[in-house]
């Protein structure tokens, strides 16, 4: 198990690095912090904090819409990607990251997660607003090994 980690990690520095470096202007407009709402699975307020161009860290508390009633807190590094698109005015990016995640059960059956966050977001030309689809293969750690798949949609505003 540990060196599947190790392997995966491996190739997400890789693909970080070879990534090309474009200027957001949706970050020029409103700045490199933004806070919003994810909705999916879970469900809940989100936020990110751009390091640089292509690099940022991003959160979440939320809940989950499923029967087991719980809390979910996530924190990940994500690599960007910009793209241009013909007649568009925004700036899309796709983005990959590692982190982890912790989830609390009301029946004390506690989680502990690695993410691997794939997603897409498109920035607003002109404003202070993204938005993102994401899809994130999770493995918990703790108390047992187990794989899951969450995914979400969203949208932030940047100050």
């Amino acid at each position: 198990m540990g060196k599947i980690t190790l392997i995966l990690v491996a190739i997400i520095l890789i693909a970080g690095s070879a990534m090309i470096t474009i200027p957001s202007s949706a970050m020029a407009e409103g700045g490199n912090f933004g806070l919003g709402i994810i909705v999916g699975e879970p469900t809940g307020f989100v936020g990110k904090l751009f390091l640089s161009s292509r690099n940022a860290i991003d959160f979440a508390l939320a809940w989950s819409l499923d029967d087991n009633n719980y809390m979910h807190v996530h924190g990940d590094y994500l690599f960007h990607n910009f793209f241009l698109l013909e007649d568009v005015e925004g700036e899309f990016a796709w983005y990959l990251g590692i982190g982890g995640r912790v989830v609390l059960v009301d029946d004390h059956d506690d989680h502990v997660g690695v993410r691997f966050p794939v997603g897409l977001t498109y920035l607003f030309a002109n404003t202070r607003f993204d938005a993102f689809l994401e899809l994130v293969p999770i493995m918990d750690v703790a108390p047992d090994t187990d794989f899951d798949l969450e995914g979400a949609i969203g949208g932030r505003f940047y100050f």
